[in-house]
């Protein structure tokens, strides 16, 4: 019986701590992501988390936020609700140079036709980066969608474009990651909680 009660007793100091350790945040280079956030009325989890790397340079941590879990880009793509995705940056980068990794990203993840009907959101959105001189080391960048309302970008808690109302246009932004070619084939895997 003595042996029954320690077993339990450890089983029980276990899933506690395992619990616990899967309710808080992620950290990432020095950077917490929390597991959950609120955004307009829902509340969405943490879907993955990693680091872009431009050659062996850290640029930013990156966290995707999903009203459920998913493991593919389909299902992220398809999903309803709102969604997040949270960029911290590690280092400084000339807005310039961030905006054309932005389009380039959603370039190489579109045809002709789709980069066509996405023509004018994409110049709002070019218009964005040239609002924003620098993103700055410790700079947060949310990438929202939300329903009713559509894609809204805030730079440090501060909108810094007018909703564009195109769910077309955000998953667009989404596939820079999450794409047939990804600017980075693991941190997709990460994004997607596969790695």
């Amino acid at each position: 019986m003595k042996l029954f009660k320690a077993i339990f007793g450890i089983l029980a100091v276990c899933c506690t701590l395992f619990f616990a350790h899967a309710a808080t945040a992620v950290e990432l280079a020095g950077v917490k992501l929390e597991d959950s956030i609120k955004l307009g009325n829902e509340n969405l989890r943490l879907n993955g988390a990693g680091i872009r790397y431009k050659v062996v340079f850290k640029i930013y941590v990156i966290g995707l936020y999903l009203t459920d879990k998913k493991t593919s880009a389909a299902d992220v793509l398809a999903a309803p609700g709102a969604r997040r995705v949270t960029l911290v940056m590690l280092r400084d980068v000339g807005s310039e140079e961030f905006g054309k990794a932005f389009i380039s990203g959603i370039e190489q993840n579109t045809d002709a036709t789709e980069r066509a009907a996405l023509a004018a959101p994409m110049t709002k959105f070019n218009a964005m980066f040239a609002s924003v001189s620098e993103l700055k080391q410790g700079d947060v960048l949310n990438v929202d969608w939300i329903p009713g309302s559509g894609m809204v970008v805030l730079l440090n808690g501060k909108r810094i474009l007018e909703p564009i109302a195109d769910t077309a246009f955000y998953n667009a932004v989404l596939r820079i990651w999450l794409g047939t070619k990804p600017i980075d084939d693991k941190l997709k895997l990460q994004l997607l909680a596969e790695q």
